[in-house]
């Protein structure tokens, strides 16, 4: 269990907001923070990291606390027990794979677990590599692993796939599940997409100006009540036609494209661009922005 109860004054988008949470988090739940930009998503990774102090907090990981401002505890991140991975990988460009990966190796721990992660992430090949000769998806497969060499029981994550092309990014999104779920880690991950959401999440965190307005299963966070259908889909509008009186929307779901008749109302809502949720409601399918 991990329990989290911060205050911390921070200037946001619109001025200074307050960045107030409280919550405890399951041992071994992937969290999502989900979020417009500014609303304290990355503020909070990096209180937990101990990277940000807070006015006031308390930060207790199953028997271990980490920061206890009424007592004066505030661990410094090398003391706390985790992994971070954030857009810039941060890895050195004079060390090899292997060798960014053996130096976060605890002292006095097996170094087999170095292999053992290369080989979950496939990295073997690239062993002897050094960062700058890499593609962005194989920099932040060797970022993920370093994150992971010291076994960490909190594992940090903010929007590290964000720069990535779909095809890779779903492989990425396959070694964050494998890791978490092979390591037993309470993961917390920032992340815009929807479809990512979906795939990797336990529980849903919905920040606004700091502040948290829900908590709940991608699920019940992404669900439609007025779209309820047996098939759902998500997927992003690449075309928008007007044609007569009614508009054709096309949408990417995967690699496939399915085009959706609207009214103008709908069409009005929607751009190219958006993710949408498309669901079947009597036959008929139903597009709806999320």
């Amino acid at each position: 269990m991990i329990h989290i109860q911060i205050t911390k004054l921070l200037d946001g988008p619109n001025g200074t907001m307050q960045l107030q949470v409280d919550r405890r988090i399951e041992q071994g739940h992937l969290v999502t923070l989900y979020g417009k930009s500014g609303a304290g998503k990355t503020s909070l990774l990096r209180i937990l990291a101990g990277l940000m102090t807070p006015e006031f907090g308390l930060i207790q990981v199953n028997d271990e606390v980490w920061l206890d401002s009424k007592k004066g505890i505030n661990k410094k991140p090398g003391n706390r027990s985790i992994g971070m991975v954030f857009q810039d990988f941060a890895l050195f460009p004079n060390m090899s794979v292997r060798e960014n990966l053996l130096y976060g190796v605890k002292p006095g721990t097996s170094k087999d677990f170095v292999d053992e992660l290369m080989q979950v992430v496939e990295l073997e090949s690239l062993s002897s590599k050094k960062p700058s000769t890499l593609s962005g998806g194989q920099r932040q497969r060797v970022a993920l692993a370093r994150a992971l060499v010291a076994k960490p029981m909190v594992l940090l994550l903010d929007e590290p796939l964000s720069a990535l092309d779909q095809a890779m990014r779903t492989k990425l999104q396959d070694y964050i599940l494998e890791a978490h779920r092979r390591l037993k880690l309470t993961t917390f991950l920032v992340s815009h997409d929807v479809g990512e959401i979906f795939k990797l999440s336990d529980l849903v965190i919905h920040l606004e100006d700091g502040q948290v307005q829900s908590a709940s299963t991608p699920s019940d966070f992404f669900s439609y009540r007025h779209l309820s259908g047996k098939f759902q889909f998500i997927g992003e509008v690449i075309e928008l036609v007007a044609e007569d009186v009614i508009f054709v929307v096309t949408v990417l779901i995967d690699n496939n494209l399915v085009k959706i008749i609207v009214d103008s109302k709908t069409a009005s809502e929607l751009a190219i661009g958006d993710r949408v949720l498309v669901a079947s409601k009597a036959f008929n399918p139903i597009i709806k922005k999320i």
